[in-house]
């Protein structure tokens, strides 16, 4: 056993101290991970029952000389804008709750991080709806315009 003198410098000392601290981050920046995965899932639930519930209306387009196609890219775009528009302001009010941190030199800003939850976000969110309108727009869209 060595019962000499240690000497530990400051930054050992508190780099020693925050492990606690990044690892309760690590674990709540994965559920927010996950959290936002389920979100984007719900997001496709939501376009699903919004698409099937117009399924009348869309018939009508169907009806009046709309391809296959053209509804479906109508469908995509009025939901990816708010895809779209929702990540923008939700990463706007981040950033302006994190405003203070972002020019401290102790804790540099994860600039590939928040780049890449981001991309991943839209890709998610574009995949669910895409999968959605697609399933919801299978089949006759003329049997629903005669339900109407």
């Amino acid at each position: 056993q060595d019962y000499g003198v240690r000497i530990d410098t400051t930054a050992e000392k508190l780099a020693s101290f925050n492990v606690v601290e990044n690892t309760y981050l690590s674990i709540f920046q994965s559920l927010g991970g996950l959290g936002m995965i389920l979100g984007s899932l719900g997001l496709g639930v939501v376009v699903l029952r919004n698409v099937l519930e117009r399924r009348g209306e869309l018939a009508l387009l169907r009806a009046v000389g709309f391809r296959y196609g053209q509804i479906l890219k109508i469908v995509l775009f009025e939901h990816w804008w708010l895809v779209i528009l929702g990540l923008v302001i939700g990463t706007l009010s981040g950033l302006v709750s994190v405003l203070p941190a972002i020019g401290s030199a102790h804790h540099p800003f994860p600039y590939v991080s928040l780049s890449l939850t981001l991309l991943g976000m839209v890709a998610s969110c574009l995949i669910w709806t895409y999968l959605a309108a697609i399933f919801a727009l299978r089949g006759p869209l003329l049997n629903a315009l005669r339900n109407e």
